[in-house]
């Protein structure tokens, strides 16, 4: 029903995650990723990353994974305390995400390991203790996020309740630059806010998001990308199946605008490595826009937290952790 819409690119990166994209069969995934060779170009050597969790690792699955053409395991650990992953409601033990982790290394060479900071009652020498953890493993690519209370879960109920401390921002801002400190010093770099990669282990689809590029998302609340274009799926199961049954795509569509456009431009280069570049401000939104964001950066720039080099924006090591803020603030609204 897809298949017009990428006729004139190639796939560079085949990504199954959202939900537990491990419960799939062998003969499921095959099917699925030969439906994408079938119907679009692929690239020579793409990337295709399959999430899993660490209590589906067993070293049977991990065995039958390699049979597929899986080349790159993201896996998600978030911390080797119990008491972390209970109040994150994971259905692991942090036994059996060590014991993940030591069966897929030695069967896959590109894995992510997720982590989580910013817990309640984290330490910082716990939170050392983590990274630490994940690098005895000598994974190449680490992702690394900051604690989110969604409204009503579990853990907005203990919060409210005072049953756990809230999440403490300065804290997390802390152990942020505490991260990114131990990981440069291991050979990752930071080529965006939450992602770590050895060199040549950048993730191609986490890199997609960031650097504009066109992505396709496929089943029930999954986003797409054109360029112009921004559409999501229906996140309902049985509207979105039911729908397809009728032959009828289940999706809405939204056309960016230009202003839409440049905020975009502006959140997603600021919390990269490559930043944003004036001259594609320039020659792509004209002097207008190109005027506006220097004024808006000035105080920023003031405060260190931005600054300009070889005509690019970019973040300080102090601003990258708040490049989501500064952005909002670098949006424009109706500016013609």
């Amino acid at each position: 029903m897809r298949q017009d819409e990428f006729q004139n690119e190639t796939i560079e990166t085949i990504y199954f995650g959202g939900g537990t994209p491990s419960l799939l069969t062998d003969s499921e995934l095959k099917l699925l990723i030969d439906s994408v060779y079938k119907y679009y170009k692929v690239s020579e050597n793409p990337e295709i990353t399959l999430e899993a969790n660490p209590d589906d690792l067993t070293p049977l699955r991990i065995k039958e994974l390699t049979n597929t053409r899986i080349n790159r395991l993201s896996i998600g650990v978030q911390s080797f305390y119990e008491r972390d992953l209970k109040l994150m409601n994971r259905a692991h033990d942090a036994n059996e995400a060590k014991q993940g982790l030591a069966e897929a290394t030695h069967h896959f060479d590109n894995i992510s390991v997720d982590l989580i900071y910013g817990i309640p009652g984290l330490t910082n020498e716990e939170w050392i203790e983590n990274i630490e953890t994940v690098l005895s493993f000598n994974v190449p690519h680490i992702s690394c996020y900051a604690l989110t209370v969604e409204p009503k879960t579990a853990l907005e109920t203990f919060i409210k309740k005072g049953m756990i401390e809230n999440v403490d921002d300065d804290l997390a801002q802390e152990q942020f630059h505490i991260l990114a400190e131990k990981l440069e010093a291991s050979g990752f770099i930071n080529y965006e806010l939450s992602n770590f990669g050895k060199p040549n282990y950048f993730s191609k689809n986490n890199s997609a998001y960031w650097l504009g590029k066109s992505y396709l998302g496929i089943g029930p609340s999954a986003h797409s990308f054109n360029g112009d274009q921004r559409a999501w799926n229906v996140s309902n199961n049985t509207k979105y199946i039911k729908s397809i049954q009728k032959n009828v795509l289940p999706i809405e569509v939204e056309t960016l605008s230009k202003a839409d456009k440049f905020n975009e431009y502006i959140m997603t280069g600021l919390r990269t490595i490559w930043g944003i570049s004036l001259k594609k401000i320039q020659e792509d939104f004209g002097e207008n826009y190109k005027n506006y964001l220097l004024k808006q950066s000035e105080i920023y720039i003031k405060e260190h937290l931005l600054y300009i080099e070889d005509d690019k924006l970019l973040t300080t090591k102090k601003g990258k952790f708040l490049s989501d803020g500064i952005a909002s603030n670098l949006f424009k609204i109706n500016l013609s």
